[in-house]
């Protein structure tokens, strides 16, 4: 029984290796979006709206495809300190990938990329009360994922304009290559 837990484990841990070939940035199969994920990080330029008790603070926990080719976003939040779920659809727009959105103001939402397996980076602009602010999630099919796939999210949040202190990590463990699995 220990051997069969044991090898799930590393199977589960080796399923999480970085493969760069497998990254799609346009063009997506957003039928491959579908399923369950988790909150792994997010950032923001107002990093206060995805702090505790931010409006933007959200918990995904899964993505549907719907008829018209819109995304519905299944999540919860804290409200009044109680948790409280929420489902949004999101329009689909002319473009691969992008999607738009009404949730505490207008908003965009684009996919930056994704491995359907692994992982996907969403990029979500908020326009609200005259204000912008930009936000970007990074989801994992798995509740931790390894060090190389935040590294590709603070990568690709550098490339927005926001450094590490605009980084929030939802995850209380982070995967690395030297903590492969933990008995």
């Amino acid at each position: 029984m220990a051997l069969l837990l044991l090898s799930l484990g590393l199977g589960l841990v080796c399923a999480q290796d970085f493969n760069p070939q497998r990254i799609v940035q346009r063009n997506y199969d957003i039928s491959k979006v579908s399923g369950t994920w988790y909150s792994i990080s997010m950032a923001a330029d107002n990093r206060k709206r995805i702090e505790e008790d931010g409006d933007l603070r959200i918990f995904i926990e899964g993505i549907q495809v719907v008829e018209d080719g819109g995304l519905k976003l299944s999540f919860h939040f804290m409200l009044h300190a109680e948790c409280t779920d929420v489902a949004v659809v999101c329009g689909k727009t002319g473009k691969s990938g992008e999607y738009t959105i009404n949730y505490l103001g207008e908003n965009s939402l684009r996919i930056l990329e994704a491995d359907y397996q692994r992982y996907v980076i969403l990029h979500m602009r908020n326009f609200r009360n005259g204000t912008a602010t930009q936000v970007l999630a990074l989801y994992g099919r798995f509740p931790e994922l390894k060090s190389s796939f935040l590294d590709r999210f603070h990568k690709a949040c550098r490339s927005h304009g926001l450094g590490p202190e605009k980084v929030i990590p939802f995850s209380n463990q982070v995967l690395s290559p030297e903590s492969e699995i933990q008995a």
